[in-house]
């Protein structure tokens, strides 16, 4: 929390206001903003408090969600993802839909429009004809950025991600860089919306096929984000699709969605036997402290607390030992990672897939095999499958420190922070024993140190 009583007033009403929350070390940001809001108004900051305070003051919030907005997106980013929504969810959908020819999407916090259009020109090239309906809406709170979608225009840097065909059949060079060709720009309607806020047309009851809703809710106050999730799982329609972004995960199993894993990336589901007008599904609780799974709450036999005691004094053979042929899924991870720190890797490996192949909803085995694959030099398979361990257990710490750094080795320090962010604030209720497991050694503490220095490196605003 800031240590300046004023700027944690501002970040109380933003987050009344605008459902949006700030970490610590983004609340730095919201003093400097307080001092220049104030004197834009000719009022000291506690007169300026008081007054967001007494009422709603919507031109005040509009330049308030311009100045925090993040706005930084490209066509097709997370490549990934499109390929799961080309090949997987618009093939379903349009099977779904063949009576009534009719395809709806939305796009959440959809910025200066990047996504929402992605999102047209993938429904419009697997249509499979011209005859279909195609209907895209992209929301956002920012007006700014809404102006810059529905203009249409866009640098090359925008693009940096669009393959060359695509660009060619949907994008006409001009003065102002590349123009959404009117042909795409026609599916695509832009409206201003702050989700903090119900919105019963937005969000009527089965009406999507495919929602995007990425990298939000990690923002959003709790009690926001949980109602969000509502409204969204209930707006799709029965086999609708729901994307979130890699720093954000409902769990393996949150009411009313499955959880999908194709193409190297995860997204939801809403299955089919969810048919309206069932009652909407309970909200999405975000757990303040995550729950332990099965697999390290089972009872512990002598062997098994014997083999953990020596495992913390880094006797690995000898822990190996009391666990030649393990039957029971803690044993056999206890194996696995004894055998990845032995430097038996490749044994590992087959110990962790066998793990998976078993339950493939395991995050710790999931782990596991990303701990491997990273020291085999398989970084990019290795971070799938710690974004899989993050998303099977949205409570699990380690998998995203490890996503934190491997995204700042690689240059990109926004999503570096973000992951890092998610890390510091879940360790204080990381379980002991996967601290022992996967903690390279460190303690909490040392962990949380090395957490805050990875994230004070970054240098990075959200």
């Amino acid at each position: 929390m800031t240590s300046d009583p004023e700027a944690g007033r501002f970040r109380e009403l933003l987050g009344r206001w605008l459902g949006w929350t700030f970490s610590d070390r983004d609340a730095g940001q919201l003093g400097p903003l307080l001092a220049d809001r104030a004197h834009a108004h000719r009022m000291s900051r506690t007169e300026y408090l008081n007054r967001l305070a007494a009422r709603p003051w919507n031109t005040e919030l509009t330049e308030l969600i311009e100045q925090l907005s993040i706005t930084e997106t490209y066509f097709f980013r997370h490549g990934e993802q499109f390929r799961a929504l080309r090949q997987e969810a618009l093939p379903q959908r349009l099977l779904a839909r063949s009576s009534q020819r009719a395809l709806r999407l939305l796009s959440v916090a959809c910025s200066s429009g990047e996504e929402a259009y992605s999102l047209a020109i993938a429904a419009k090239e697997a249509a499979p004809g011209p005859d279909w309906v195609i209907a895209v809406t992209g929301v956002d709170a920012n007006p700014a950025v809404l102006g810059q979608a529905a203009e249409g225009w866009y640098s090359p840097w925008s693009l940096r991600e669009t393959p060359d065909p695509v660009k060619r059949r949907w994008f006409r060079a001009g003065e102002r860089g590349y123009h959404v060709v009117d042909e795409i720009q026609r599916l695509v309607q832009f409206r201003r919306r702050n989700v903090a806020e119900p919105d019963d047309s937005l969000f009527r009851a089965g009406q999507y096929d495919v929602i995007f809703c990425r990298n939000l809710l990690m923002y959003l106050v709790p009690a926001v984000a949980k109602a969000l999730v509502a409204r969204v799982t209930a707006a799709l329609a029965p086999g609708g699709y729901l994307f979130l972004g890699h720093t954000d995960s409902l769990g393996a199993e949150p009411p009313g969605l499955e959880l999908r894993h194709t193409h190297d990336t995860f997204y939801y589901r809403r299955p089919v036997a969810e048919v309206a007008p069932a009652p909407r599904p309970a909200p999405f609780v975000i757990p303040e402290r995550p729950a332990a799974p099965a697999i390290l709450a089972e009872p512990e036999p002598d062997a098994y607390r014997q083999a953990v005691e020596l495992f913390g004094r880094e006797r690995y053979t000898d822990a190996l030992a009391l666990l030649p042929k393990p039957e029971k899924s803690p044993e056999r991870l206890l194996r696995g990672v004894l055998l990845a720190q032995a430097g038996r890797l490749d044994d590992a490996v087959d110990a962790a897939r066998a793990l998976i192949d078993d339950d493939g909803l395991n995050p710790d085995a999931h782990q596991l095999l990303a701990l491997c694959l990273e020291g085999a030099i398989a970084v990019p398979e290795a971070i799938g499958q710690y974004r899989l361990a993050a998303y099977l257990d949205p409570g699990f710490a380690l998998p995203r420190m490890r996503l934190g750094q491997l995204a700042r080795r690689q240059g990109d320090d926004r999503t570096a922070a973000a992951e890092l962010d998610r890390a510091l604030a879940l360790l204080p209720a990381e379980q002991e024993l996967r601290i022992i497991l996967f903690g390279g050694g460190f303690g909490r503490m040392a962990l949380t140190a090395l957490c805050r220095t990875e994230l004070e490196a970054c240098g990075a605003r959200r």
